[in-house]
């Protein structure tokens, strides 16, 4: 079974910034295609961003787009979420999943979803 592990949410302070990670234990991520989600309290997963497999091209939610940016490691068995100008609605647990690659929006991991890791905007 493929397994993700996301890292390096935390506390931040509106307008602030955190980079969060996806890694891959005992396979690359450069074959998929990867996205980050995220889930507010009472409300539905939300599909933030993803990266094709491909070209590498990049989808974003509007909600965060010219804010976040989504990349790949050197690695290739890590994914980043970098988070700028943090808003106090961006609060969440935020995963990441292997999707497949559509123009508009990132499709739920057919994997389902792991710990997450915790996001919290707030002065």
């Amino acid at each position: 079974q493929l397994q993700l592990v996301e890292s390096g949410g935390g506390l931040v302070q509106p307008g602030g910034s955190l980079r969060l990670s996806c890694a891959a234990s005992g396979f690359t991520l450069d074959r998929y295609t990867i996205g980050w989600f995220r889930q507010a309290p009472g409300k539905e997963h939300e599909g933030v961003s993803c990266i094709s497999s491909g070209d590498g091209s990049r989808y974003y939610a509007d909600s965060v787009k010219g804010r976040f940016t989504i990349s790949r490691g050197n690695a290739k068995n890590t994914v980043y979420l970098q988070m700028n100008n943090l808003k106090p609605e961006d609060t969440a647990v935020y995963y990441c999943g292997i999707t497949i690659w559509t123009m508009t929006g990132c499709p739920y991991p057919a994997g389902g979803w792991g710990q997450g890791t915790q996001v919290t905007v707030s002065s």
